[in-house]
């Protein structure tokens, strides 16, 4: 520099300031972006922070649910297996009954059906079924040609 009438200022000294000014611009920049930068980060360690404290709880309602389910699964289990069991039993129970009772059954049966019809051939009073004819396609058979009941 000289004194006297005019400052000069040299090229070097310009290129200084304009680096000065630069590198001033680029850390105000700089801090502006890690001021934002630790902002967010506040903002998601408080979230996080938040979702932990509330995902917990959630997480051990849902462990005593499905603690609970496997409970209720284990009951329906012991209570299907009852069911099976009372179902065997009843269809041997059947089995039993129709094989015991059956056969005398239908003997039963078989007698009062026999009984039946012996009391029905010695009615004097009921009219003879043999005399009724029977017509085949246009033709009348007597009732001579039909196999005739014999009675006792």
């Amino acid at each position: 520099m000289q004194s006297g009438s005019g400052c000069t200022v040299s090229g070097g000294e310009v290129a200084g300031i304009l680096v000065a000014v630069f590198w001033a611009i680029l850390v105000s920049f700089l801090a502006v972006a890690l001021v934002r930068l630790a902002q967010t980060l506040r903002a998601t360690t408080k979230l996080v922070a938040d979702v932990t404290d509330q995902a917990v709880p959630l997480l051990a309602d849902a462990s005593a649910a499905v603690r609970s389910a496997q409970t209720q699964i284990d009951r329906v289990d012991a209570i299907a297996s009852d069911v099976q069991e009372v179902t065997s039993n009843a269809s041997a129970l059947s089995t039993t009954v129709a094989s015991t009772f059956g056969g005398p059954l239908v003997k039963v049966a078989a007698f009062g059906y026999g009984v039946r019809q012996a009391i029905g051939g010695r009615r004097e009073n009921v009219p003879d079924k043999a005399s009724r004819r029977t017509v085949i396609v246009g033709r009348t058979v007597p009732s001579a040609r039909r196999g005739k009941r014999k009675k006792d």
